[in-house]
């Protein structure tokens, strides 16, 4: 599946929309798109955007299925389902990526006089954002010059001219981490900016996992090897079918003013009180399709489709950690959309033993996943699913003790672009609580839940349209 495949496959099925009417650019884009995805619509096309002839995708992420039709599904899924299914395929038989010699990609190459990021249709998303931002649905492919293994990160670009882009890479991700080798090399680092492909290349690039290679797991997913051209530029696997691809260098002693910008989080980060430098990365040569599209998202307020993204690929990573780290009982997991996709994660779990459902907890806590920017985990026993959130509610309310069921951790990795930290002080750190709303399993008298009748409700069912249901 490529981006256009994507598209085509939702339109099929009424989960897209295309828009005729004129656009602009400037704001108008994204406050549509806002006020679709707040109403649960469709994902959009605008093909009509005010002085350009190529069109601008958003939404590709807004329900959960669109995510499954990503994922390949002929079903709607759940986001715990997704989540497990993404799980047992990416730990089963690793389908390697190929290689090929050239692709959709390669129709159109700018090199570095011809260069102009202002021929595509970016976006200014919110009014006090700082500029245009080329890259809201984007990853940069990255190579780790100790290793040699490749990164695919997800950072927000602002285009900064036509030439230039700024890269959020955060203190502590990946990408910082192998950029710093670069810097104590002395070296520029080579960087491949894609921005519209296979939509599981766009998950895989927001997956927290270590160690492995996000183009095999794609594969491993789609049943089919994720086909790549090295690019004889900058050397770096780049997807054969993607609509646009940035190629050039980042200098690690370049920084450039970034920002600010409305983030997933509802709130404009830091920038809008303080100039804050960011990696550069200096655009050398733009590969794209003809009437390349554009993918983009509007951030901002939950729920937008980068929530369901977050959501889905945190929920499958931690799903993935708690499996490698053997812990037992599992049911489910699900870190909802609406906490910004980040902050919040609920376990379901068949306990086995005293102390089960105090161990998920801090495994999850533990995990690659769970270790950065959740500050709260809450556990249920295993009749509630984790994303059933009205009963997750009614358990905090019926097997919760504050007292005794409440863990406060005073230091915990954060991500800086928590508006609940204090602007003042070290925004890496947070607290973190641990919610066990759990029915003890060391309990020899267990509260008595109220049961239906096995029999009368297999009558009952049997009998359901007959009621006029």
């Amino acid at each position: 599946m490529d981006l256009r495949g994507f598209i085509d496959r939702c339109e099929e099925i009424g989960e897209l929309k295309r828009i005729k009417a004129e656009v602009d650019w400037n704001l108008e884009i994204s406050h549509i798109s806002k006020i679709n995805e707040e109403g649960g619509g469709p994902a959009l096309v605008f093909e009509n955007v005010k002085g350009y002839s190529s069109p601008v995708l958003t939404g590709a992420f807004g329900t959960p299925r669109r995510l499954s039709i990503a994922m390949g599904m002929k079903e709607t899924y759940s986001m715990c389902d997704l989540s497990k299914t993404w799980m047992k395929y990416s730990l089963g038989k690793v389908i390697p990526a190929r290689e090929v010699s050239t692709g959709p990609v390669m129709e159109n190459i700018d090199t570095v006089d011809s260069v102009n990021m202002e021929k595509f249709p970016v976006p200014k998303f919110y009014p006090l954002d700082g500029g245009r931002y080329i890259g809201t649905a984007v990853f940069l492919v990255i190579r780790d010059p100790e290793s040699g293994k490749i990164n695919l990160g997800t950072y927000r670009m602002q285009m900064l001219d036509n030439k230039r882009c700024g890269v959020q890479i955060l203190p502590g991700k990946r990408g910082e981490r192998i950029l710093k080798k670069y810097q104590k090399m002395g070296k520029k680092m080579p960087a491949a900016a894609v921005i519209g492909c296979d939509p599981l290349l766009f998950m895989a690039g927001a997956l927290q996992q270590e160690g492995v290679s996000q183009y095999d797991v794609v594969g491993s997913v789609r049943g089919e090897p994720t086909e790549f051209i090295i690019s004889d530029f900058t050397g770096l696997p780049i997807p054969a079918t993607a609509e646009i691809v940035l190629e050039g260098e980042i200098d690690p002693n370049n920084l450039q003013a970034e920002g600010p910008f409305g983030e997933y989080t509802g709130y404009y980060t830091d920038e809008i009180n303080k100039e804050i430098k960011k990696p550069c990365l200096e655009v050398q040569r733009v590969l794209h399709r003809n009437n390349a599209h554009l993918w983009a998202t509007s951030v901002g307020r939950p729920v937008t489709d980068i929530h369901m993204l977050l959501a889905f690929t945190r929920n499958a990573s931690l799903w993935t950690d708690l499996e490698q780290m053997r812990i037992p009982g599992i049911q489910s997991v699900y870190i909802p959309p609406e906490a910004a996709g980040r902050f919040w994660a609920i376990a379901s779990v068949k306990q086995s033993y005293p102390g089960h459902s105090n161990q998920v907890a801090n495994a999850i806590i533990a995990s690659t996943t769970g270790s950065y920017g959740i500050k709260g985990v809450i556990v249920v026993d295993e009749d509630i699913k984790a994303d059933d959130i009205g009963r997750v509610l009614w358990a905090m309310s019926v097997r919760y003790d504050p007292l005794r069921d409440t863990e406060i951790l005073k230091r915990g990795r954060s991500t800086p672009l928590d508006p609940a930290l204090d602007p003042d002080s070290n925004k890496l750190i947070t607290s973190r609580i641990l919610i066990d709303a759990t029915t003890p399993y060391e309990w020899e008298n267990k509260p008595k839940e109220i049961a239906l009748d096995e029999e009368t409700l297999a009558k009952v069912r049997s009998r359901w349209q007959e009621y006029g249901f």
